[in-house]
């Protein structure tokens, strides 16, 4: 049996570990538990700067050090003080994989604990539900209006969209989909899809999931 502990930016990403993750590992002894990342006193979701995450992190990783604590950030859109993202050789021209594999050795560097689980989204959580763009169709009047999303995944790989603040993943689905509300339609598209088809598409979050799995043997 292994307990990991999964920072996150918001309800979105609670509600995918709780509905999906959670279920399928506790079979493999392998337990999970979003926790939502502080912004303030009071008030939870989104990161408005590391300097405020980073104790979070060391504090969840020191009180239970026999589990494991990891990230589920996005890398779209963190903030300037993460670690790495000012480095003169982060590679502003690589992919999001490159990118996100970059951070997550400087994260890593930075909170230097034994149970710690650097991780990054590439670049976002809903660039997992270009996995299986079909399933949108329950969700809409009209087929027609996922053309652009459509489009988008044939040019490139789920984890590959992201071409600025007004065509990254959520972005897409929204200009698609007046309608799609991130906390409600996201967990519910990415239950449908399963975590199976997610990870065929979407190797950096493949990897990570892998990552956890060798926990359970040690």
């Amino acid at each position: 049996m292994s307990r990991v502990y999964l920072l996150v930016e918001g309800q979105t990403e609670e509600a995918f570990v709780n509905e999906l993750m959670v279920p399928f590992y506790a079979r493999i002894g392998l337990y999970l538990t979003p926790i939502i990342v502080s912004t303030s006193a009071g008030h939870k979701g989104g990161m408005i700067s590391f300097a405020k995450t980073r104790p979070q992190i060391e504090k969840l990783c020191k009180q239970d050090e026999a589990s494991y604590v990891t990230t589920l950030f996005d890398l779209y859109a963190l903030p300037e003080d993460f670690p790495g993202k000012r480095s003169p050789v982060y590679p502003m021209s690589g992919n999001g994989r490159q990118k996100a594999k970059f951070l997550e050795e400087e994260l890593a560097l930075v909170v230097n604990l034994p149970n710690f689980i650097p991780n990054l989204l590439v670049h976002e959580f809903e660039a997992l539900l270009f996995s299986k763009l079909e399933v949108f169709e329950q969700w809409t009047d009209d087929d027609r209006v996922l053309e652009p999303l459509i489009l988008a995944r044939k040019k490139n790989a789920p984890e590959d969209i992201n071409d600025g603040p007004h065509t990254a993943p959520s972005k897409r689905i929204l200009s698609a989909m007046s309608g799609y509300q991130k906390t409600f339609h996201g967990p519910l598209i990415a239950c449908d899809i399963g975590l199976d088809a997610i990870r065929a598409e979407c190797p950096h979050f493949d990897a990570w999931l892998h990552n956890l799995e060798g926990l359970v043997s040690t």
